[in-house]
């Protein structure tokens, strides 16, 4: 069973760090290192100079369109509370907003730069998929991005003030961050163990291979998750994105098979 045990890591004069700040700046710490090693181990060709300019540029852009995204979904509510737009410690920020942000930072410098996009985004994929399992136990400190109510040995006591109206006399729930942090553990070790072995020289694979695999396991995950944004119809919004997303990989991955060859070789 899981409970979660607090929401503050600290305060510094007055002022509360919340553990979900923690948990993304570990996530972020993480994300880079994990970038650097795989670099120097298995893409000795890629200049990793270049990946430690990329990353304050490629930070801002994921930060701004990741809570972008979350307040477009939730205009409802931020145009009553426009405050809480830059309130980042409340929660509330999106990982196809991220997403979405990455590629348009990356497009603009890695073009502006005349350097590779797709050998570059294959490297930056890795860390990427670290900081999503470590980033996710945010939602574990905040008592968020929580499933259905369940009854099984790994479920997560939720306080009555987090629980949805129709779920207030349940207690347990399943944790789904904890779902999805177990399944970007696997997307990792699939990149890193099987496509990368397979990528003979074709920027993008890894890339677009990962569209395709955590859009496989957050469909199945947003199924019985109780806090989706916004419903189009009875469909979750993470859904059809998780499905777009799934169908640019596998267009992707198709084109990159056929078409590119002129990434560095293991």
């Amino acid at each position: 069973m899981f409970t979660s045990p607090f929401s503050t890591a600290f305060e510094i004069g007055g002022f509360e760090i919340k553990m979900y700040g923690v948990m993304i700046f570990i996530a972020i710490i993480c994300s880079i290192l994990t970038i650097n090693f795989v670099t120097k181990k298995y893409y000795k060709e890629i200049d990793t100079d270049v990946l430690f300019d990329f990353y304050p540029v490629l930070i801002i852009f994921g930060i701004i369109f990741a809570r972008l995204y979350y307040v477009i979904l939730n205009f409802d509510y931020y145009i009553l509370k426009p405050s809480e737009i830059i309130a980042l410690h409340h929660g509330g920020i999106s990982i196809h907003g991220a997403i979405l942000g990455g590629i348009i930072a990356g497009v603009i410098y890695f073009k502006k730069n005349k350097l590779s996009i797709l050998k570059y985004a294959d490297v930056i994929t890795y860390g990427l998929v670290v900081g999503q399992v470590i980033g996710r136990w945010g939602n574990f400190f905040n008592s968020e991005a929580f499933g259905t109510p369940c009854n099984l040995p790994w479920k997560l006591y939720i306080a009555p003030a987090y629980r949805p109206v129709e779920y207030c006399s349940y207690s347990y729930f399943h944790p789904t961050f904890l779902y999805e942090s177990l399944w970007c553990i696997l997307v990792f070790l699939i990149l890193l163990f099987g496509v990368r072995k397979i990528q003979n020289g074709r920027c993008g694979l890894v890339f677009y291979s990962y569209f395709m695999l955590y859009s496989i396991g957050r469909f199945l995950i947003e199924g019985i998750r109780t806090d989706s944004v916004l419903d189009i119809g009875s469909i979750p919004i993470a859904q059809i994105a998780s499905v777009l997303l799934f169908i640019t990989g596998a267009i992707g991955c198709i084109w990159v098979i056929n078409r590119y060859k002129n990434c560095p070789q293991d």
